[in-house]
């Protein structure tokens, strides 16, 4: 006999002990208090969850063993690409950089490894051409006009000086300042590329007798367009006087963003101009016939792209991605837009201006023999020269910019190379300018 049956035997006998009746049996009864008690379990459940939630939210980050959470702003753990402002470039040791494609960097004694948009062959190509080129220092920066990405930037210093010099805004900008002037008179007083426009005198001359508004048998007319491809000083002279004035070229110029930072990757220099009031100072500052307007050749190069990219300068950037000792993604760069220095209208008309450089002005039998060749049909090429002294007519500083946007807009470049001469004049910046476009294009 089992235990439970003589458990229940006995109560059974018990109760006819009594002469009492046994409890008629409901139906359900056990059903119901399972579900009673089931229920109970469950309210118990509850209210200790709710009540463990609420102590947990009341203890600390800190005292419940993990770390506080990031402050706003701050890296993520994770393994995802950080923002700009979350990873900064400037915190990056730069001393001990050789620029490539692929580069090491270190940061806080760890190791960066930087993906940058330099192009290896055009980089080590004009490399070598500038250690030929018979200069004391020279300069070459090749951007993208379309999105501001730098393919190239190579200085050189006969002498073994490691300065980037391509940064450095030490350098007169001499006629390339004709760019900003010309943008000036073609958008806010009244010329064209057809204008025809006056001078007297010799064309690389500034003197004051070549400023009046004269009109004799020894008067030259031409077209704005070649005034600007033979980079005519009386011309500019009279156009900073009669045409512009202090605040229309300062403005513009300003639009160049001279006198204003120019974000990129690395610290760029600020080129500065200072267009004065008195009537032969405008004259200098539209000619580039002064040695106070400076610029650095990334901003040089940048001129001939803003003309190129239809009036809009985009922002320079050097590098890509950069990535942790651990393969994580922690910055990633992307094109952005500086704001337009003048309209789409007034940048076809630049390009034009541009175009006579290379097809009648000074660059015309530089460029003669690249123009000829098949790989340059439909491709579109301008520029701009620039030649000044410095201050004790030691050194001569010699500048190209230019643009060459292939038919498809697949191979499209601008540049500047920059040249310092001193009594014995080495590859000038021009020539040097072909051989970089000729080795892009052809190769």
């Amino acid at each position: 006999m089992s235990l439970n049956n003589r458990y229940s035997y006995g109560w059974r006998d018990r109760r006819q002990g009594t002469g009492s009746r046994p409890f008629p049996k409901r139906p359900g009864a056990r059903g119901a208090s399972l579900f009673f008690w089931a229920g109970a379990v469950l309210g118990a459940v509850l209210l200790l969850f709710f009540a463990g939630t609420w102590i947990y939210g009341m203890i600390g980050p800190g005292e419940r063993g993990h770390p506080d959470p990031p402050a706003p702003g701050a890296p993520s753990a994770g393994k995802g690409p950080q923002s700009p402002e979350a990873f900064a470039l400037d915190e990056l040791d730069w001393s001990s950089a050789q620029l490539s494609d692929h580069f090491v960097l270190d940061h806080n004694g760890s190791s960066m490894t930087v993906e940058s948009t330099l192009d290896p062959g055009l980089q080590n190509y004009i490399t070598d051409l500038l250690g030929r080129s018979q200069t004391l220092q020279a300069a070459v920066v090749v951007v993208r006009p379309d999105d501001g990405r730098v393919l190239a930037m190579v200085s050189y210093d006969k002498n073994g000086n490691g300065d980037e010099l391509c940064l450095k805004a030490d350098f007169p900008a001499a006629s390339l300042f004709k760019i900003v002037a010309a943008a000036a008179a073609l958008e806010t007083a009244g010329f064209t590329p057809q204008k025809p426009v006056y001078y007297n005198g010799r064309k690389y001359t500034l003197y004051k007798q070549q400023l009046k508004q004269q009109h004799n048998r020894y008067t030259r007319e031409l077209p704005f367009m070649k005034a600007f491809g033979l980079s005519i000083n009386p011309v500019f002279g009279k156009l900073g006087i009669y045409h512009l004035g202090r605040e229309r070229m300062t403005a513009c110029a300003e639009k160049f963003h001279f006198n204003e930072a120019i974000p990129f990757d690395l610290p760029l220099q600020k080129s500065v101009v200072e267009v004065p009031s008195h009537e032969f100072g405008l004259a200098e500052i539209a000619t580039g016939f002064n040695k106070m307007t400076r610029i650095s050749p990334l901003h040089a190069a940048l001129l001939a792209a803003t003309v190129a990219n239809d009036g809009i300068m985009m922002k320079p950037w050097l590098i890509k991605r950069v990535f942790g000792e651990n393969g994580e993604l922690l910055y990633q760069n992307e094109p952005e837009s500086l704001g337009a220095a003048m309209t789409r209208h007034t940048a076809q008309d630049m390009k034009t201006l541009m175009q006579s450089t290379v097809t009648s002005g000074t660059c015309r039998r530089t460029f003669w023999k690249i123009r000829r060749k098949n790989c340059f049909r439909g491709v579109e090429m301008g520029a701009k020269t620039g030649t000044i002294n410095d201050r004790t007519d030691r050194f001569k500083y010699d500048w190209l910019t230019a643009f060459v946007l292939g038919p498809d807009r697949e191979k499209a470049i601008c540049l500047s190379v920059m040249g310092v001469h001193g009594k014995r004049l080495g590859i000038r910046a021009n020539m040097l300018g072909r051989y970089i476009i000729d080795h892009y294009f052809s190769s």
